[in-house]
């Protein structure tokens, strides 16, 4: 155990503060400020050691939270990342972008704050890249066998390192010009820098996975030329299809799906000239729909200069406190306040979507929301509340419906669900011998702790389909769900 009153002599949570708005609204640079050791230490040995650590339930990896608080409180950096990458391939990962389930479900979150798991978890990490305690781990000797890992992002990458360190020789295609996936081009640097992401993938290089951008698997590569070179092949291309919202002037222009703004930021931010890029400068940006992406469009648009943000949500604004039908050990829906949102800007609850109007140009030039109404058991626009919010620029962040399964099902006939993602077993297994799904592509969007838990998993079936026996570990099933739903 750490400190065995430490919970009791320090019951306050503390994070790192956060930049100056003012300041880092004239940059890209990560929000939070360098984190104190001494700070860090307290909050570590604030973990219990609970008997029953319900923080691994509630984290799908499995991480072994008070072994590596134990560690960080008694300053034993190097043991940490050990226990912490025992689990976890990509903690800065995670650190930074899990909304942390753990903490949830931390004991401790019954009646005081929980420990800042996520905030440990984030120095654990960064503490052993600084001290060059992070080195490529290549396999003693190769199998032979040859895996294909279709798309980059934090499943499919988790599951070509366990692939590439078990001795199998692992290529990772990516159809876009840069290996990462939404870690690339989905997440804006001030929530992870692109150098957490490219010093991860030079330790992959070294180790012996090999990347390769700019192949459209479907397009450059049929499905079925590609499990002809490959003795299994592993489906990790997200769920990347955007929820559309089809109402009165859909059309127009200035209305955009959130992730190909996002997009086109990122490319931007990466040294790309993008032509006609998105932009929110000097606009009225609307962003419809809240979650992380909306959060992530909303601080973008206030570095690239908004005029205004307005964010609208068709729902009821969620508490502060958790609520009596979400109790403890679940992760309850709560109202955030992310770091974009305490940038500036409105969030409206209860608003819906009614219209967008134009102007002569066909561009948008407003938006027509009315008070949300239960009917029914369904939501839909109060009669007689509607009015106009000015808009030159409107972000649909509604959500996802699916995999891009159009060239898979065609070329490589693999089932798909009600949920639009490819049907699989609980093993990560296809109708197709040798093909496996796993990541948002069979589970559908959620969070990047369970891809990371699903490709580690996945790994270990494809391990054992070719060789028939693995030590490698497998953290879930593809049938397993949160506690929290």
């Amino acid at each position: 155990m750490a400190d065995p009153r430490g919970f009791l002599n320090v019951p306050e949570r503390e994070l790192p503060p956060r930049r100056p708005v003012p300041i880092r609204l004239m940059d890209w640079k990560e929000v939070y400020e360098q984190g104190d050791p001494g700070q860090l230490r307290r909050q570590a040995g604030r973990c219990m050691d609970c008997g029953i650590p319900f923080c691994h339930q509630g984290c799908p990896l499995g991480n072994l939270i008070p072994e590596w608080n134990d560690l960080t409180w008694r300053g034993e950096g190097r043991q940490a990342i050990e226990r912490l990458h025992a689990t976890n391939n990509f903690p800065e990962f995670t650190g930074k972008l899990c909304p942390a389930p753990c903490e949830s479900s931390c004991v401790l979150a019954i009646n005081q704050p929980a420990v800042t798991i996520k905030q440990v978890e984030a120095s654990i990490i960064e503490n052993a890249w600084n001290n060059g305690w992070v080195q490529p781990a290549p396999p003693e000797r190769l199998t032979g066998k040859t895996v294909a890992v279709v798309g980059s992002g934090p499943a499919g990458l988790a599951a070509a390192q366990q692939l590439t360190r078990a001795g199998h020789t692992v290529a990772v295609f990516e159809k876009d010009d840069r290996i990462g996936g939404l870690l690339r081009y989905g997440i804006p640097d001030f929530k992870m820098e692109k150098r957490h992401l490219d010093q991860r993938l030079t330790q992959m290089q070294a180790e012996g996975t090999r990347f390769r951008a700019g192949v459209e698997i479907g397009v450059d590569i049929t499905w079925a030329e590609l499990r002809r070179r490959y003795d299994a092949v592993l489906v990790a291309t997200g769920a990347p299809l955007p929820r559309d919202l089809p109402i009165p002037g859909r059309d127009a222009l200035g209305v955009h799906f959130a992730m190909e703004y996002l997009t086109q930021a990122n490319r931007v931010q990466a040294g790309d000239t993008v032509a006609e890029q998105i932009t929110a400068e000097g606009k009225h940006v609307i962003v419809l729909g809240g979650g992380d992406t909306g959060a992530d469009c909303i601080g973008t648009a206030h570095r690239q200069g908004a005029l205004s943000v307005t964010n609208l949500a068709i729902g009821v604004q969620p508490p502060s406190e958790r609520p009596e039908n979400q109790p403890w050990p679940m992760q309850p829906t709560l109202f955030e306040v992310q770091s974009a949102h305490e940038e500036g800007g409105e969030r409206m609850y209860l608003a819906s979507t009614v219209e967008f109007l134009t102007n002569d140009a066909g561009e948008v030039r407003a938006v027509v929301v009315a008070e949300t109404d239960f009917v029914d058991g369904h939501r839909v626009p109060k009669p007689g509340t509607e009015r106009e919010l000015p808009a030159d620029l409107v972000l649909l962040s509604l959500g996802f419906t699916g995999a891009e399964t159009a060239t898979l099902t065609e070329q490589f006939p693999l089932p798909v669900d009600a949920r639009g993602t490819i049907r699989r077993d609980a093993d990560y297994t296809t109708v197709e011998p040798g093909v496996f799904v796993a990541g948002d592509a069979g589970r559908g969007a959620s969070l990047i702790v369970w891809a990371i838990a699903e490709g580690r998993a996945a790994a270990a079936e494809i391990d054992r389909y070719l060789q028939g026996t693995t030590d490698l570990p497998a953290p879930v099933r593809a049938t397993d769900r949160p506690i929290a739903v």
